[in-house]
This record gives C-alpha cells, sequence and structure tokens, in this order.
C-alpha cells in the first residue's frame, strides 16, 4: 500500500507540472497527453477532477478499499488446500483446469499461482530463457509426422517404467496415434503409422530418430543408411512415405516439448484415477486424456487444406507387418522363429520345395505365407493353420 501511494505522489507531481504548462498555454492537449503517456480523453478526465476536487481528484478513489471481486479466505483456503491433499506435484496451469472444470473455481490462474506460490505449494518460475529459433511448421497436415517414445513411470501404480509411443502432425501438433507399451520397437512404430493412417490417410513424410528399429547405422553417431532399410523404412517406402532422420535431440524440438508436457501431466492424472494396469492406462488415454490433450494443444496450421491421402490400397496389415524371405524345405514345410509352417497341397502346384516365400508377421501375432502375392497360408501364434478358407486367399 505504501509503494502504491508513493507512486502516486509521483505520478501527481508529475501531472502538476505537465498540467501547470497547459494552463499556460505552453502545451497542447495533445503534447500534454503524450508527456503524461495517456490518451486525450484520460488527460481529459485528470484535469476536471483535479480542477472540481483539487490533490483529493488526483487520487485513484479504489486505494485502500477491498475490491469486491476479491477471494474470500474460506475460497483460498479450500483451493489450497485442495491442492495440497489432492494434486500435490501438479504444475499450476494443469492444476488450475482441474480446479475449474471439476471443483467450481472460478478465479483465474495468476490468481491461483499467486495464492499458491505465496504458501510455498509451488516454487516460483524464473523469467526468460535461451533464446532460440523454432523450425518453421510443415504448412499443412499430413505433410510431417513426429514419431516417437518415452521411457518413463508414466503408471506410478505399476511399479515399472514403460514406453509411450506418440505420433503427432508438424503442422498443428495434434496427437494422431499415443499408446503405451511395454517397450517401443517395430511393432509399436508400425502400430502407430497404421492408427493415423486409417483415421486421417496417407502422409507425405516420417520424421524419427535414428533408433535401431527406424535405421540401420553402420556407425555410432554416424549417417544412416537409406539403401539397407528396417522393416519400419521398408514398410514407409512401400507405402511412399519419405522417412527422414534426425540427427539431434535439438532436431526433435517439438517432440521433445511435448513429452515434456506429457510427463508433466499424464502421470498425476492416472494416479490421480487409481490406475495400476497397462489394459487401463490405455484406455484413459484414449477415452479421455487424448480429446482433451488435443483440443487444448493443437494449434491451427497456416493452410486449411489438408495433404493426408485416403488409403484405398487394401489392408494396411499386409505391408505395416514383418516381412522376411525362407526356402520350403523337402517336406513343404518352412521354418520361421522355431515354428514349422506347414504348405498345404492345392491344385495349382505338385509341390514348393526349394521355392522362396516370404512370411508375413502381423501386428496381432499371427502369420501369412506368400509366394508372390499369392497367400499359400495362415497361420495362428504357434503355427497351427488357420481355416482352410482363409489360407487360399489371395492378396494383390
Amino acid at each position: 500500500m505504501e509503494k502504491t501511494k508513493v507512486r502516486h505522489e509521483v505520478l501527481k507531481m508529475r501531472f502538476e507540472e505537465v498540467y501547470d504548462r497547459f494552463q499556460k498555454g505552453i502545451l497542447t492537449t495533445g503534447e500534454a497527453s503524450e508527456l503524461l503517456g495517456v490518451s486525450v480523453s484520460v488527460f481529459y478526465r485528470k484535469r476536471v477532477r483535479y480542477e472540481e476536487e483539487g490533490n483529493e481528484g488526483f487520487y485513484d478513489r479504489r486505494l485502500g478499499k477491498t475490491s469486491p471481486h476479491r477471494a474470500g479466505d474460506a475460497e483460498v483456503k479450500r483451493i489450497t488446500k485442495l491442492y495440497e491433499e489432492k494434486y500435490r506435484g501438479f504444475n499450476v496451469k494443469h492444476f488450475h483446469e482441474f480446479a475449474c472444470r471439476e471443483h467450481g473455481l472460478r478465479y483465474g490462474y495468476t490468481w491461483t499461482k499467486t495464492q499458491l506460490e505465496r504458501l510455498g505449494l509451488v516454487r516460483k518460475s524464473k523469467r526468460g530463457g535461451d533464446h532460440r529459433l523454432r523450425r518453421e511448421r510443415r504448412p499443412m497436415t499430413g505433410m510431417m509426422l513426429h514419431q516417437d517414445g518415452s521411457t518413463h513411470n508414466w503408471i506410478p501404480g505399476l511399479g515399472y517404467n514403460v514406453d509411450l509411443i506418440v505420433t503427432m502432425d508438424d503442422a498443428d501438433s495434434e496427437i494422431t496415434s499415443a499408446f503405451f507399451v511395454l517397450q517401443e520397437g517395430t511393432e509399436s512404430s508400425f502400430q502407430g503409422i497404421k492408427d493415423t493412417i486409417e483415421k486421417y490417410g496417407l502422409f507425405c513424410s516420417f520424421y524419427t530418430d535414428r533408433g535401431s528399429h527406424y535405421w540401420t547405422t553402420p556407425e555410432a553417431g554416424g549417417r544412416v543408411d537409406k539403401h539397407n532399410l528396417t522393416q519400419v523404412g521398408r514398410g514407409l517406402r512401400q507405402l511412399g512415405i519419405h522417412h527422414i532422420a534426425a540427427y539431434s535431440p535439438q532436431a526433435r524440438g517439438r517432440s521433445e516439448r511435448m513429452f515434456g508436457t506429457l510427463q508433466n501431466r499424464l502421470p498425476k492424472e492416472i494416479a490421480l484415477e487409481g490406475i495400476t494396469t497397462l489394459e487401463a492406462a490405455n484406455q484413459y488415454l484414449q477415452e479421455v486424456y487424448l480429446p482433451r490433450h488435443n483440443q487444448q494443444f493443437t494449434t491451427k496450421s497456416k493452410e486449411e487444406k489438408t495433404a493426408y491421402v485416403p488409403w484405398i490400397g487394401g489392408d494396411l496389415n499386409e505391408v505395416l507387418c514383418h516381412q522376411e524371405e525362407r526356402v520350403v524345405q523337402n517336406d513343404n514345410t518352412v521354418s520361421y522363429k522355431n515354428l514349422c509352417l506347414q504348405i498345404r497341397k492345392d491344385d495349382l502346384r505338385h509341390h514348393y520345395v526349394r521355392t522362396t516365400v516370404e512370411v508375413r508377421h502381423y501386428l496381432d501375432g499371427s502369420l501369412g505365407l506368400f509366394f508372390g502375392n499369392r497367400c499359400l497360408g495362415r497361420y495362428d501364434a504357434l503355427g497351427q493353420v488357420q481355416e482352410p478358407a482363409q489360407h487360399l486367399q489371395k492378396v494383390a
């Protein structure tokens, strides 16, 4: 209060000096207003009050009075107690969203932050930071998708870390696919790509780190081999999607910032819901968190048009799967990962001995055996032949 009064005294002295020069005709109304840093109408109101009431007319009548909008002590106590007992560890913005949505808080973010800082429940944030220039976003959705995984204590009640696999559009930061898995790998990469294509369509390029399931890197820390493709690289090439490798964490800055947001929010919400299993966490992620996250953090792309193209190429599972060649043995069987896949007799060939066939290992664990584009058989995860009607199916 004392600092406010001192400030007003300084402003009053400045006003009196300018007013005196205005009265003597040295300054015009516009010049006087400019010197005081106010508009002409504000200077006029201050001048009228000063002429009618003298020094008392200059002071703000709100000084020393409690604002009618001020929160009562009971509300302050309720909100700070709520944070301390239920939302401890949430950042202020995250807590403020929950308090407004779930507990009827009517006051703004700044008020909430001030109350929590005043009681030492959160640390005061430092202003400023390093000056960085961000890479320009792609102008249209579907031009570039990011994919990355993060190992973290995402499900506190689980007792061990799991991986969160996120696929995100560069143009507007919308998360097109996200799910928890025990360990990141080829299958999780395929799943994120499949989810995105099924929901939005084919995209133009795919931006990832140089993990071994994405790229083959002959020398540690060196350039990737764009000719010796991994299963993910082969699948992307088959779909006509350009694969781009990132060579530094800074190059993946948008993904890194997004994971920072997720790590700060998602584990706290999962713990708040009492979730302790991978299945329940994935259900909460899909049904509750992701729609809310995308609504809040998605930005508007520069162009309203989209670069996504509808997928009309048949079953995506036939592309986004492990594909390996094998030679058929003398008993018309194929060995694959300790399984013996028996080729059934058909009417087109007497046998397939010594021919090269392709084994496709699908995301659900089942397998398919192909000679060119012709399906010779389909098998469950244990290598048992499935229904005869399926094993003769042709795939374009």
